[in-house]
């Protein structure tokens, strides 16, 4: 078991109408804040009028910045922090999925410094000194970021999707009122489950032995497999919407990790790739990748396959255990083959380029190009 430092400041709220202590909070941090959001889910699920409306009681001055996309771009971090400087905001409040909330830590650590370039920050060539406070009301389970360090960001002029983790980029507090997600489409509630479900195998797979870990990782990988699909069948349920929603921020707030050296996030490095080029869905991207990955790395890997299959399934092969996790992401609508996705064999060449020029491989387990290309050919 590797040496472990345990930090978390986040103060996450969950429940019904929790947001409605947000505007308490604002104004023991100051008195503007910046408010980001996506394309207009925020407005039919009743999570913006609810945050403006507390900020407002609270005498908050609110400016807003909307349109970040669900891939989201360091171009539209860029715009929203020059926005935040000129305005002179003291907090940012991020009202949406994980992609806000990703831009929104970002913006963050540039409104703090004028200097401050956001992909120079995801590449790591500028050293974060400060940021602003951040604020932020989930709208989907799926990602984790809001008790978590980290962000993930896309530039469409170098085709990268990258990620960045830094204490700075906490956010104070989190708000998670399941309620906000009951409207969340089939599709997208599918990739969150999807994606709490890759962020448990990413720690799985990382390096380190760590027993009480591993049963962290299988107890909220079984949460995921015994609500999901209920979830899917009944997606207005609140009990339902609320357990997915607690798995997921846990399977990705540290809880996974301690004991380890690293993940291995190799899937998800693969997956941005598929993003970058076609805009897919994150969490279509894993669905697809996922059990791939364990086909070409069944040898490298075998002995933890295996231990996920003895912990999920009982006592499969490793053939099997790769087989039921791929039923179960296909039980519940995402895709695990690219067609199914509307991509072709055509884009393989394509694909494979960006992969072996963009490096993409595991923390853990690296990727020599012959293992990307046959994780690449059983996508098809």
């Amino acid at each position: 078991m590797e040496s472990f430092t345990a930090f978390n400041p986040t103060k996450l709220h969950f429940g019904r109408d929790v947001v409605k202590q947000i505007g308490d909070h604002a104004t023991q941090i100051g008195a503007h804040a910046l408010l980001m959001y996506g394309c207009g889910s925020v407005l039919k699920n009743r999570s913006y009028a609810d945050t403006v409306g507390r900020l407002k009681q609270n005498d908050i001055k609110v400016t807003e910045y909307s349109g970040i996309k669900p891939n989201p771009s360091v171009d539209d971090v860029m715009e929203a922090a020059q926005i935040g400087r000129d305005n002179k905001v003291d907090m940012v409040v991020a009202v949406g999925g994980g992609s806000v909330i990703d831009a929104a830590k970002v913006v963050a650590i540039c409104i703090a410094d004028d200097d401050c370039n956001a992909w120079e920050v995801m590449t790591r060539e500028h050293d974060p000194q400060a940021a602003v406070p951040i604020l932020a009301v989930l709208t989907l389970a799926a990602t984790g970021t809001e008790m978590n360090p980290a962000a993930v960001l896309q530039n469409r002029q170098t085709k990268q999707k990258i990620g960045f983790r830094h204490k700075l980029m906490y956010p104070m507090h989190s708000y998670l009122d399941p309620a906000y997600t009951l409207s969340v489409p089939q599709n997208y509630t599918a990739y969150g489950i999807v994606d709490l479900v890759s962020h448990c195998l990413e720690a799985w797979f990382g390096k380190g032995n760590a027993s009480l870990s591993d049963r962290f990782v299988i107890s909220i990988i079984k949460e995921a497999m015994e609500y999901g699909p209920a979830l899917m069948e009944d997606p207005e349920n609140f009990e339902l919407r609320s357990k997915i929603m607690w798995a997921a921020t846990n399977a990705l707030n540290s809880l996974t990790i301690y004991g380890r050296s690293c993940c291995d996030w190799g899937v998800h490095i693969l997956g941005h790739n598929l993003s970058v080029l076609y805009d897919m869905p994150h969490g279509a991207t894993l669905s697809i990748i996922y059990p791939a990955w364990m086909k070409v790395m069944r040898d490298r890997a075998g002995e933890r396959i295996a231990k996920l299959g003895q912990g999920l399934f009982g006592n499969p092969s490793i053939d099997e255990t790769i087989a039921s996790l791929e039923t179960f992401f296909s039980g519940l609508g995402s895709p695990v083959k690219c067609m199914e996705a509307g991509i072709e064999p055509a884009c393989k060449k394509e694909i494979l380029q960006l992969v072996n020029k963009n490096q993409a491989e595991g923390l853990n387990y690296q990727l020599s190009n012959v293992e990307r290309e046959a994780i690449l050919t059983h996508i098809f």
